[in-house]
């Protein structure tokens, strides 16, 4: 197994490869799903649920019961506050606003949408839930995101965020997929609904500028005036995300040298690059698809990409280019445990299984406690939320971390956040964050890693998702004793659906996605990139074995 990079990565979208728009909203309203049908059920992966209304998996059916199961969950559990929504510029965001406000108005839920339909990223509306919910033992809010994230633009998602502002925990979706695939049987009676007309004119229907508060409180977060002061020349591609108005009045309030070198929205993405697969993918950590960003480095001090909802960054810098997410998540855990003195003297480093052991030898270093959880942002927020952990962040470029006064920001994912600090980074101390790894890698040792991406069908997923220690019968890896073969995370000890194998010198991971029909193998060596291949060969024969039915 390999995964082959397509020749048009990082190339111009060519014109063949443009969604339909038209036939992908008319599927939205035109198709119904079968529930007997696996691929057509609701199902919440690690980040809500996704799909296309081409292959039946996301439509207006689907939103529409996943709605009603959430306005069911609310009466249930007392939750009886506003419902923070918002959604991204992805083709089908905008229909599902319409079918989940419908639904939201009919049940008589306090909703709160963007002023001027603005598109919302994800963090602003964490930022917004946490607001209104601090200093509240009742009537307390939660919120959904319209948002694929940085899937393809024939993607639909829906996110569910509870009270804590965070992603669902497990318990949470599982109710709201079982009652949402109730609710999609032929004939089954229990969605409640009003013309979307009448659901905006709704008394329970209410404005909120989630823009205007969410850039008010940066300033809490992050020194933007040492930002100002230093004059950094900062450019900034919001990849036609959901943030891409943001910006603008980001560099306004705080008089930022900041450039936005694309404003434009357009539900095709026809201005991205081709990712490594041949697709177009909103991925602020993929060198293909942040192509036009990368060639514009030199004209910047520091420039920082976000994906569609705005919950991931990417970081270009003038030394080394862009960042590897986990580069830049050392570099930011290194720079806030030793900047930020108001934290907890025990605030730990959150880390996912697959996150680089470079996070482990920063954490050792800074005497910090590493809260190593299995991939989904779902494991930081309760340590977030008290100040347990001062940072949580996913390999996949995403992060969130606490307010200068050590009190919490966001319990989702914030890329505009992570984003500018690289900034305040820069300003701070005269070097950039690729300066700043390269330093690391001088101390503490240089990082060879990489991630292979390969198709996969929903049920070779279920395999790999139940691969135990039994299945990895190999005393070494890679030439070395093996440490640790782990099924679940040593934070937490919650499964991480799949194995993590160690070893002193460098360690794999295999596990399936929870938002595409693919699966991965992360490797890392602190060896030499002979030794990464090795890490990698053998974890593709645990791996063949495993979809192998072995």
């Amino acid at each position: 197994m390999s995964s082959r990079i397509n020749p048009l990565a990082g190339k111009p979208a060519p014109a063949a490869s443009l969604v339909n728009i038209p036939r992908l909203i008319t599927a939205y309203y035109s198709e119904r799903p079968d529930p007997s049908v696996p691929a057509q059920r609701v199902a919440f992966g690690t980040s809500g649920h996704r799909g296309s209304s081409f292959e039946i998996s996301f439509n207006e059916a689907h939103v529409l019961a996943i709605s009603q199961a959430i306005c069911e969950y609310r009466k249930q559990h007392g939750i009886d506050g506003p419902l923070f929504m918002g959604f991204d510029t992805h083709a089908l965001s905008a229909p599902a606003f319409v079918s989940a406000l419908e639904v939201l108005a009919a049940n008589g839920v306090e909703v709160m949408i963007a002023a001027q339909d603005e598109y919302t990223p994800t963090p602003a509306i964490s930022h917004a839930i946490l607001t209104y919910n601090r200093g509240r033992t009742g009537g307390l809010a939660d919120g959904i995101v319209i948002t694929p994230s940085h899937n393809p633009p024939d993607n639909g998602g829906f996110k569910y965020n509870p009270t804590n502002g965070g992603p669902a925990d497990t318990d949470i979706t599982q109710w709201i997929e079982n009652r949402a695939n109730d609710l999609l049987r032929p004939g089954a009676p229990g969605i409640k609904r009003t013309p979307y007309a009448a659901a905006r004119r709704a008394a329970t229907t209410h404005t909120h500028e989630y823009l205007t508060n969410y850039v008010a409180d940066l300033g809490n977060i992050l020194d933007m005036n040492i930002i100002r002061d230093s004059k950094i020349h900062m450019g900034v591609d919001p990849l036609g995300g959901a943030g891409v108005h943001y910006w603008p009045r980001i560099a306004q309030q705080y008089g930022l040298d900041l450039t936005v070198v694309n404003d434009e929205v357009d539900p095709t993405f026809r201005f991205m690059t081709l990712d490594w697969d041949g697709k177009i993918r909103m991925d602020p950590s993929s060198p293909y698809a942040m192509a036009r960003l990368i060639v514009l480095k030199d004209r910047y001090d520091i420039a920082f990409a976000c994906d569609t909802d705005h919950d991931r960054h990417g970081i270009v810098t003038a030394s080394s280019g862009l960042m590897p997410p986990n580069h830049y998540l050392s570099v930011t855990i290194d720079y806030l445990f030793s900047n930020r003195g108001r934290w907890r003297a025990d605030a730990a480093v959150g880390k996912t299984v697959v996150s680089s052991a470079m996070i482990d030898r920063v954490g050792g270093r800074l005497k910090r406690r590493v809260f190593e959880v299995p991939v989904g942002f779902k494991w930081f927020v309760d340590g977030l939320i008290d100040g347990k952990l001062g940072f949580g962040g996913e390999e996949s470029a995403g992060a969130s971390f606490s307010r200068i006064d050590g009190s919490v920001w966001t319990t989702d994912k914030d890329g505009i956040v992570p984003a500018l600090l690289s900034a305040e980074i820069t300003a701070r101390t005269g070097k950039d964050p690729g300066a700043h790894y390269q330093a690391l890698t001088q101390e503490l040792g240089t990082s060879y890693a990489d991630r292979i991406d390969a198709p996969a069908t929903p049920s070779q997923k279920a395999k790999l998702g139940k691969l135990d220690r039994r299945q990895v019968n190999i005393k070494e890896l890679a030439g070395e004793p093996i440490e640790q073969i782990l099924t679940q995370a040593p934070g937490n000890n919650a499964p991480i659906g799949g194995v993590k194998v160690t070893s002193q010198g460098g360690w794999f991971a295999a596990r399936p996605s929870g938002t595409e029909n693919i699966y991965k193998i992360y490797a890392e060596s602190f060896h030499d990139d002979a030794h990464l291949r090795r890490l990698i060969h053998e974890a593709q024969s645990i791996v063949d074995g495993a979809l192998a039915g072995s």
